[in-house]
């Protein structure tokens, strides 16, 4: 993404230091299936384009120029990626919407919306609304100061009228209507802002705020769908205990206590899952597709059998300590491990592009489900 933001490193108090900290969520390299440099759709699919709206697990840039300290438009991420440029991806390659996005069909990479140089191809194509350190709960992504949920969906009806001025009312709704559209949040509510401040906790349960994620949801699908939306995917939690900023936090006090995934907080994810597979199952879709997608397991089992994957490096990131650095504390003067692959963590936060890979290929029997509509 182009645009004249710049970025300083300087020394940040503790505060700036404290926000970095907390401000950003989690979540190989994969190539479409060509013919002659074009595209080819597994199952003679018509998906028209990709819709993703979320957190960092699948913002390809739309923070790059917001004034918050949740970006990664700067090396080393994107050490990985085409020509090693730093999109804004918050690992070193691609996301696994990106994979997604070339197995489908429709291009190589899912673009940021803000990106204020988009071709209408590459609209008409899909992008997504996503931004790193958003969540389902208004008050995370204020936090964080980023793009709350409600306004990426204001950003997809804004993204309508500029398709519409394009090719008319009825092409773009038809589009839309044959669009694939994916939803990924809900680390950030429970790791950035349940778990890390009382304000939620001082009018909420756990399971009160369970179900208070559930309901903004539920109000979101209805929202999608009202704007037509036929086929929509939504991602669950991963482990959050497994995530080293997490194990650092919950350690912090006990420096000889060994690295290893912390139960009560991943056990918050599990629960929450199902209550959200829960609700699926009885939400009127009038029509509708929604299909839930596990991300909780397989990206378990890569903690669990790290040898099965080809990692070696599990409850750290590649970047500097990867105990604690993300956004603006992974930064062209940290530190980086030789070999990305090897570790299942980039920053103390966000998966590697192998980690992607894999559960890009966990995901892709759910993909085909989705396709096949």
């Amino acid at each position: 993404m182009r645009c004249s933001c710049h970025v300083t490193f300087l020394r940040y108090s503790p505060i700036l230091l404290f926000l970095i900290f907390i401000s950003s969520n989690i979540k190989g390299e994969t190539g479409p299936l060509t013919k002659k440099n074009v595209l080819i759709k597994p199952f003679n699919n018509t998906i028209s384009a990709i819709f993703v709206f979320g957190d960092s697990t699948v913002d390809p840039g739309n923070n790059n120029c917001r004034a918050t300290v949740t970006k990664s438009n700067f090396p080393p991420y994107g050490r990985d990626f085409v020509n090693h440029i730093p999109t804004g991806r918050f690992t070193n390659g691609r996301l696994v919407t990106d994979m997604m996005a070339s197995y489908i069909g429709l291009k190589e990479f899912v673009p940021p919306y803000l990106d204020p140089i988009l071709s209408l191809e590459e609209l008409m194509t899909g992008v997504s609304f996503a931004s790193g350190g958003s969540g389902l709960d208004p008050l995370t992504a204020q936090i964080s100061g980023v793009i709350p949920l409600e306004q990426q969906l204001e950003y997809f009806k804004e993204y309508k009228i500029r398709v519409e001025n394009e090719i008319g009312e009825e092409k773009t709704k038809l589009l839309i209507s044959k669009a694939m559209f994916l939803i990924s949040a809900g680390t950030n509510d429970f790791v950035i802002n349940y778990f890390n401040t009382q304000l939620r906790r001082h009018s909420y349960t756990l399971p009160d705020y369970q179900q208070f994620l559930l309901q903004l949801t539920q109000q979101f699908l209805k929202d999608l769908m009202a704007e037509g939306a036929r086929v929509i995917g939504i991602v669950g939690l991963p482990p959050m205990g497994c995530l080293p900023v997490v194990i650092t936090m919950k350690t912090a006090g006990s420096p000889l206590q060994p690295r290893q995934c912390i139960d009560s907080y991943s056990d918050v994810g599990k629960e929450y899952n199902q209550l959200l597979q829960n609700m699926l199952k009885n939400i009127n879709t009038y029509g509708t597709k929604i299909i839930y997608a596990d991300i909780y397991n397989p990206l378990y089992d890569m903690v669990q059998n790290p040898n099965k994957y080809g990692f070696n490096n599990v409850y750290s990131g590649c970047c500097g300590t990867g105990l604690f650095e993300l956004a603006l504390l992974c930064n062209p003067n940290s530190l980086v491990c030789i070999n990305a692959s090897e570790y299942i963590f980039w920053d103390a936060v966000h998966p590697t592009q192998a980690t992607y890979y894999n559960l890009f290929n966990s995901l892709r029997p759910t993909v085909d489900v989705m396709l096949k509509l």
